[in-house]
């Protein structure tokens, strides 16, 4: 039986530290030669595979492909693009397999989210159904860090650290100017359903920093008396007050805060802003001066300021993921299991696709302060380790040295398919 080669691509909104998931893929799959061929990426992601745009890693450095690891963002291309299921549209897995087939692709790595889970799991199904069985793998990426039974998922220690920062370094800047200048300091965070990154600017207060902040979680709803309130008291007491909202905070209607009509590629309502709508009512009701921000792709692509644990751990999960399929275990996703806060220690597990796909990880309740507006010791017990330790890239001109990929194609072997 021939050796077989590998599909791998990348899936959803990118991290600073998807690629280093990409890096532990292909450096793990060139150390099995025995066991896999190429490793072909999909060019944007699963649409590579639909319309056979396969790139082949082969042809990439060594050097190249270890420098991948301290660079941000999509190095083959990323998508929103759900495949529906099999009853909906069999032509599209039809179309995997004939691409997988003529290119001798007997292994599937995912890297991204709970929809990408989804769609591996669903492609593990579909090889058996049409009896062409693949060993498919799912890589765990979010900055979300809502996948469920891994400790925290590739991309999230990365954002909260900036996050953060971002927020210490702001509100030092309020603090300095609050007595005739703004007084409130909005910024919003990603996050739609789970509140993990609004969590993460907790952290810009300690016990050396006594910042006043106020974050808003997407699972406790707002309530605007008690939030005015809130920021009438800290302004009184500290002179400024610093706000973390998330993307997805809604109001006692149950409709978000920043809705602006319409649904992106998965069916997901379209968010339009919740800074501005919060910082317009702090302005309305209170009349204090304000500025806003919106953290938006900076916060996941700030490879420089990267966790040193989320570089050490998307590494891991794309190398675990090629263990996995090599040693014949398929529809399973590594996961990052922790065995203790501190001294914090973890090694890496495995979950069932199965059990993964679609199911999103929310705040636990005893990670919210009783009020809403804050984290508990808990919450930061969980959250400080996964921003600990720097690991900058290398540095040319000023400016981080990223590296680019040739991103060169295989020659097509089929007729063109639309989606």
């Amino acid at each position: 039986m021939s050796i077989k080669n590998a599909f791998y691509a990348q899936s959803g909104g990118v991290t600073s530290v998807i690629n280093a998931s990409a890096c532990g893929v292909i450096q793990t799959a060139r150390q099995h030669p025995d066991k896999i061929g190429t490793v072909y990426a999909g060019f944007n992601g699963i649409i590579g595979a639909l319309k056979e745009e396969l790139i082949d890693t082969s042809l990439e450095s060594d050097a190249a492909i270890a420098a991948l690891r301290h660079t941000p963002a999509g190095a083959f291309g990323s998508c929103r693009y759900k495949l529906k299921s099999l009853e909906q549209n069999k032509a599209e897995y039809e179309r995997l397999i004939e691409v997988f087939k003529a290119h001798n692709i007997g292994y599937f790595f995912y890297n991204g989210g709970g929809d990408s889970q989804d769609t591996a799991y669903k492609v593990s199904q579909l090889g058996d159904q049409m009896g062409y069985p693949m060993v498919c793998v799912g890589v765990p990426k979010t900055v979300d860090n809502d996948l469920p039974i891994t400790d925290t998922c590739p991309g999230f220690g990365s954002v909260a650290k900036y996050i953060a920062v971002s927020m210490r370094e702001a509100s030092f800047d309020v603090a300095s100017m609050c007595s005739t200048s703004t007084k409130v300091f909005v910024l919003e965070v990603m996050g739609r359903h789970a509140g993990w990154i609004a969590a993460a600017g907790g952290l810009a207060a300690d016990a050396d920093n006594d910042i006043p902040l106020v974050i808003l979680f997407p699972e406790v709803k707002f309530d605007q008396a008690k939030f005015l309130a809130k920021i009438d008291e800290k302004v009184k007491k500290h002179g400024y007050c610093s706000v973390v909202v998330s993307e997805g905070v809604k109001g006692a209607d149950g409709k978000f805060l920043a809705e602006a009509g319409g649904t992106d590629a998965f069916g997901h309502a379209q968010l339009g802003g919740a800074a501005p709508v919060v910082a317009n009512i702090v302005k309305e009701a209170l009349g204090y001066k304000y500025h806003w921000a919106v953290a938006d792709y900076l916060q996941r692509a700030a490879r420089h300021i990267a966790s040193k644990t989320d570089v050490d751990q998307a590494y891991a999960m794309g190398k675990a993921a090629v263990e996995l399929a090599i040693s014949g275990r398929s529809a399973v996703m590594p996961t990052i299991v922790r065995t203790s806060d501190s001294p914090y220690q973890w090694h890496v597990g495995h979950a069932e696709l199965k059990d993964v796909a679609n199911v999103e990880k929310m705040m636990p309740a005893e990670f919210i302060s009783e009020d809403g507006f804050g984290i508990t010791e808990a919450c930061r017990r969980y959250l400080q380790p996964l921003i600990m330790g720097e690991d900058y890239p290398p540095y040319k001109n000023g400016l981080p040295d990223y590296v680019t990929m040739k991103k060169q194609m295989i020659a097509k072997k089929l007729a063109e398919f639309s989606i």
